[in-house]
């Protein structure tokens, strides 16, 4: 018996109404070489049970595991410890088995949590309101811009150069679909970029990240303050939520909107997640804010209750209303975040932020002292870009044979430009020991020489 009902006239009828003349032209958006030419090679079409599990078994077993060997990989997703106690909680019966709360006496409960999350990612980033949670934090940055398009009915984004590419990529698709303009500046390690320069009177936003996506930390007041001047709005981007606990907020700096991805506190490393997405920004922009939002209230009698205080998405309200297609939120990603968020508390959130800090200044020292490598920060939190005296993407492969992932070429980020070819991303973290740190010194000097 085959597992899709559907017959080849099912398929022909069905391609006819809406006029399409093959499957194949459904996917005519989808660049050629994202597609694969044909089935993958190695693989048959059909097997038992125990023969996927074991060829699934042997081709997951190539991969080299983040928490297996010393490693220094970030660039937008970062190790750290979780406590036992977030994968038990949240995988408890009322937890696991809820999903969309539109019953709210049913529903309590997930209610509650969405309640306390929004009200730790509102304080973590100096904002006034923040959401249920989007997908993740590159949809979170498109949906910040398309926000930023409708209070200010203006339609051209200005993108900072150290912007992730994976934030820039999908916001300039999202730009492509719906309809408005976007600057895309060049990458920009040393800093230097002059983005007001790019600000006209078309102008929604400026984007903007912190710490970038080479790990400069920047204050951006006086930026926010030009956007200001102007009419336009800051949108900050945070990659690495855990450097919420140290740097100054981007509420603090002036930011309108902010933009952030949770992975990092109560999340473990995935090969491509689920992730979470964290949403932010000032009381006044409340009902432009996509995505829902949870508030508290008291019930007939008088006792506290909570319920879904702002749905502004297609399923609520007219498609020509909503203010983004986002169908739900990383519920229970954003349910781990708020567990480990609160077992940290606000002093434990500080030390962690303040032992990842440390022990980036302390590798950093140790790397500066290696033949072939600088240093290209002047201020970073837990990441931070090396040159090196040759390709770091060969370096990053060597180094991979001996047991120690090195980090991320800049050039896998940003292909093709040559400038950029020697540039490596470190990050470490609290997971990181001395005898790692060592181990990557070590290996830097020996592949370098």
């Amino acid at each position: 018996m085959r597992y899709l009902p559907l017959t080849d006239a099912d398929r022909r009828g069905m391609l006819a109404r809406i006029g399409a003349p093959s499957v194949d032209a459904l996917f005519r958006d989808v660049p050629e070489s994202a597609r694969l030419p044909g089935p993958i090679e190695g693989l048959s079409n059909h097997m038992g049970e125990l023969q996927v599990e074991r060829t699934i078994a042997a081709m997951a077993a190539k991969n080299v595991p983040a928490g297996s060997v010393p490693s220094f990989l970030g660039a937008g997703a970062y190790r750290h410890h979780v406590p036992a106690s977030v994968d038990y909680l949240i995988q408890r019966g009322e937890f696991l088995t809820s999903y969309t709360p539109y019953q709210p006496e049913v529903t309590q409960g997930t209610l509650q949590y969405l309640f306390e999350f929004q009200t730790q990612v509102a304080l973590i980033t100096g904002m006034e309101v923040a959401n249920a949670s989007l997908y993740d934090g590159a949809t979170s940055c498109a949906e910040a811009v398309m926000m930023a398009n409708r209070l200010t009915r203006r339609s051209r984004a200005v993108l900072s150069g150290g912007l992730h590419p994976h934030y820039r990529d999908v916001t300039v698709t999202n730009a492509r679909f719906t309809g408005f303009e976007t600057v895309q500046m060049p990458a920009a390690p040393e800093g230097g970029e002059d983005l007001m320069a790019q600000v006209d009177a078309r102008t929604s936003c400026v984007v903007v990240q912190n710490p970038d996506v080479f790990g400069q930390v920047r204050d951006y007041s006086e930026l926010a303050e030009a956007c200001h001047a102007k009419g336009a709005l800051l949108v900050v981007v945070v990659t690495e939520a855990v450097s919420l606990g140290l740097l100054a907020s981007p509420g603090e700096m002036g930011a309108d909107i902010v933009a952030a991805e949770g992975q990092s506190i109560g999340n473990a490393l995935g090969f491509g997640g689920p992730y979470v997405g964290l949403f932010a920004t000032r009381e006044k922009f409340l009902r432009q804010m996509p995505g829902r939002l949870c508030g508290q209230t008291v019930d007939a009698e008088g006792k506290r209750g909570f319920v879904l205080t702002l749905s502004t998405r297609e399923q609520h309200i007219r498609r020509e209303k909503a203010t983004s297609n986002i169908c739900t939120n990383s519920g229970l990603c954003a349910l781990a975040f708020t567990i480990h968020l609160t077992l940290l508390g606000e002093a434990g959130f500080t030390r962690l932020a303040r032992i990842n800090h440390a022990n980036a200044v302390r590798l950093a020292g140790m790397l500066s002292r290696v033949p072939g490598v600088e240093v290209v920060n002047d201020a970073f939190f837990n990441e931070f870009t090396l040159r090196l005296s040759r390709p770091a993407a060969g370096v990053v492969d060597a180094l991979a044979a001996r047991g120690v992932l090195a980090g991320v070429p800049v050039s896998r980020l940003h292909p093709g430009v040559a400038e950029l070819e020697n540039l490596l991303l470190v990050a470490t973290t609290e997971t990181n020991t001395e005898a790692d740190m060592e181990a990557l010194a070590a290996g830097l000097e020996e592949v370098l020489k």
